[in-house]
């Protein structure tokens, strides 16, 4: 028997057994009469019988059993689908809807009919082009014949009739979408933007790698236990170059010599007092000078030491000064006999000194590889003669000293070549909180004002400064520049910029901590008052 004469039989049995006699044909049948028409079969027949079809079996869905249309289980549910949606079916809420980050386009409002109609035009020329050069058009499986593609053509011509398609597009939309809530701020868009920092809450900020300006330092001495640079409250840079120092003015750019030794002298340290312009400038010979730099005349001579003066700290009107001798002296600059403690702590020479920001503990650092944390005496700006804690981790002399400005219980110490670790310590317990490797010679150190991180400067290898994130101490960037060892840092009184003094005879400054203005406004400088009182009681 036949396919053909099998498929009849089982249509007269199915007739007469009174089952499926309206509706569309089964399933099987379909494929069967799919299978032996023509292969001749188009795109556009195929859709359209499609079509047809899903206009049949939506006209007499009760006839159709479940699961006729696809190989999933409609939903139960009225109005379900059998397709999972987002958000498990659940409907969105005007709010969520307008909420969104990008605009999602309705397929209704696109103009299918017009774009179809483009498309088959520019196929239409494509095939009179063919003809005219003697090419023949034949038709194909997947492709449409050249006479109904022109009466497709027409239809559509007409439909579109007295429409301008020149300036259409063959995928548009006709609603626009809606505009961004009131106050919505892209938060990419920072991202593409050089000249504004990112925000600290991403984990990460723009900084500038390339010095702000850089100026001359000629003859600067390339001493590590020396610290020959200082930057005022009131914006003004101390600089010993030679046997001269000046002063330049960051707000104006002038520049003054302050003095100038005779004999081959030299100054060893420079330390600004907190407010005003009186200048602390230790000597070789073992004294410290105070200057006034408004009135450009030295105040006062203090001595105490038998070696050079490296290293000066001021709290309020006590300068401390550490010396090649190993001895700290508190001087009191108020009164004539202004030695009011002797510290001795170090063996070797001190080469740093930093007090903390709320002026409990000094911290000093010698040659001796010893790092020194001495309480004050009982409130008063000056210390003990014992040293509260005393730490020897370090392999190698240590110069650099930071308190950290938001737990001034956390001291931050750097060693020489030898050693070229960071470490952190708790001045309250006397435990080391953290030891980082910086793989080089460590010089200074320096905690943000504006950000919790810190800078380092360093020596041999790089000669580069670093900025750290604190506490996880992940690299942020590396400051490069200076071809040779950075010798010292200072920070600006506003805490944006850092000035790097170089063994190249060059001070660069380095744009690193500018404020986000996306996070706070940027505070108005409020003028310093010249402490008129203790420039009138040094003696």
């Amino acid at each position: 028997m036949s396919q053909f004469n099998y498929i009849n039989e089982l249509n007269n049995f199915i007739t007469m057994d009174g089952e499926l006699t309206k509706g569309p044909a089964p399933r099987w049948q379909k494929k069967l009469d799919l299978s032996a028409a023509s292969t001749s079969f188009n795109a556009s027949s195929m859709n359209t019988s499609r079509q047809k079809l899903s206009a049949s079996f939506t006209n007499s869905q009760q006839a159709v059993p479940p699961g006729m249309l696809s190989g999933k289980t409609p939903n139960k549910k009225p109005g379900g689908s059998g397709s999972k949606t987002p958000g498990k079916g659940k409907a969105q809420t005007p709010s969520q809807k307008q909420g969104g980050d990008r605009f999602i386009p309705n397929r209704t409002t696109t103009d299918f009919d017009l774009g179809h109609y483009m498309v088959k035009q520019n196929e239409a020329k494509a095939e009179n082009d063919g003809e005219g050069s003697g090419e023949e058009s034949q038709p194909s499986g997947g492709q449409t014949s050249p006479t109904k593609n022109a009466e497709r053509i027409k239809i559509l011509s007409e439909a579109v009739k007295g429409c301008d398609i020149s300036n259409k597009r063959i995928l548009s939309y006709q609603t626009k979408a809606p505009a961004a809530p009131e106050g919505h701020m892209n938060p990419l868009k920072v991202v593409y933007s050089v000249k504004t920092p990112m925000s600290t809450k991403s984990g990460s900020r723009f900084i500038p790698n390339a010095p702000e300006r850089i100026l001359d330092a000629p003859d600067i001495i390339n001493d590590y236990y020396l610290n020959l640079m200082d930057w005022s409250g009131d914006n003004v840079v101390a600089v010993a170059l030679g046997s001269s120092v000046y002063l330049w003015n960051a707000a104006s750019g002038n520049i003054e010599v302050l003095y100038e030794n005779e004999g081959g002298d030299h100054a060893c340290s420079l330390s600004w007092i907190q407010e005003g312009h009186i200048l602390a400038v230790g000597t070789t010979t073992g004294t410290v000078e105070l200057w006034d730099c408004e009135q450009m005349k030295r105040l006062r001579i203090m001595d105490g030491h038998s070696g050079r003066v490296g290293v000066l700290a001021w709290n309020s009107f006590v300068v401390c000064s550490g010396s090649r001798d190993g001895a700290i002296v508190n001087h009191d600059v108020r009164t004539r006999n202004h030695n009011v403690a002797m510290l001795r702590g170090h063996s070797q020479e001190v080469c740093g000194l930093k007090w903390s920001t709320d002026g409990k503990y000094l911290a000093s650092g010698g040659n001796d590889n010893l790092v020194n944390v001495w309480s004050s005496a009982n409130g008063a700006p000056h210390t003990t003669t014992d040293p509260l804690h005393s730490f020897n981790q370090h392999q190698a002399a240590v110069r650099a000293l930071a308190w950290c400005p938001w737990q001034t219980n956390t001291l931050a110490t750097g060693g020489g070549t030898a050693d070229r670790c960071i470490k952190f310590w708790n001045v309250n317990n006397g435990q080391m909180l953290n030891s980082v490797d910086t793989k080089s010679q460590v010089c200074g150190l320096l905690f943000s004002k504006n950000y919790k991180e810190l800078i380092s400067a360093h020596g041999y290898i790089h000669n580069q400064l670093t900025v750290w994130k604190y506490p996880s101490m992940n690299k942020q960037i590396d400051l490069m520049g200076h071809t040779g060892r950075v010798l010292q840092i200072a920070m600006s009184p506003d805490g944006s910029t850092v000035m790097s003094a170089g063994a190249d005879e060059t001070l660069r400054l380095w744009n690193c901590f500018q404020p986000d203005p996306l996070l706070s406004k940027k505070e108005k400088s409020v003028t310093r008052e010249k402490p008129s009182l203790l420039k009138q009681s040094i003696r």
